[in-house]
């Protein structure tokens, strides 16, 4: 009986070699898929608007207009004239004393104008149908209220010389008609007479003027 050595020798490398081929296929697909599971995911981009920074609100400038009323002591009469974030303010008793003030109106309706001698005035312009705060002039603080005005009432002013003197006059015109006002002469004050709210027209010492809207 002849021993089948060489024939089983061949079928044994046979069946190894496709023991062999199987396994590598099959490791090969797994190593595969196991790196497309293990991948991390990429996250999904940001939408621009997210970057994009809200824009700040712009608050509005108040609007141009004139303010005319009394002293809550009823000591003397203020004027205030708003133009384009300007604003200029006359305080006057209507016999010696007067004070002219100027300065800013913040985006929010305060105003902080100064003038001459220390004078200051404070005030918050509320919902554009008033002024209220303070005015300070020769030391002495006032509470006082404007409301706005419509002509002719407002603050109105006349320069001019006369007879060599320079001539400086300031008037408040309130809203039931009634004025007042200071003349100065070469800096000294006085009463100023009342000037036609229709024209402005006014004499001063024989000399006829003509006083006009006062603005910043």
């Amino acid at each position: 009986m002849k021993r089948p050595g060489p024939l089983l020798t061949l079928l044994a490398g046979l069946v190894l070699a496709l023991f062999l081929l199987t396994l590598n296929a099959t490791t090969g697909t797994r190593s595969a898929s196991s790196y497309q599971e293990q991948s991390p995911t990429p996250a999904p981009a940001r939408g621009s608007a997210s970057l994009t920074p809200s824009p700040t609100p712009s608050r509005s400038r108040a609007a141009d207009a004139d303010y005319a009323g009394r002293t809550d002591d009823d000591a003397a009469a203020i004027a205030v004239s708003v133009r384009g974030g300007r604003a200029i303010a006359y305080f006057c008793d209507g016999r010696t004393q007067e004070s002219w003030l100027k300065g800013d109106v913040a985006d929010d309706g305060a105003l902080r104008l100064t003038g001459s001698h220390g004078a200051k005035l404070e005030g918050t312009l509320e919902d554009g149908r008033k002024i209220a705060g303070t005015v300070e002039v020769s030391g002495v603080r006032h509470a006082f209220t404007a409301d706005r005005a419509k002509k002719p009432s407002g603050l109105w002013r006349a320069t001019a010389t006369v007879r060599s003197a320079k001539i400086d006059g300031g008037w408040i015109v309130l809203k039931d008609g009634s004025q007042v006002g200071v003349v100065t002469r070469d800096g000294e004050p006085s009463p100023a007479p009342r000037i036609d709210p229709r024209t402005g027209a006014v004499t001063v010492d024989g000399h006829r003027l003509t006083a006009r809207p006062a603005t910043p």
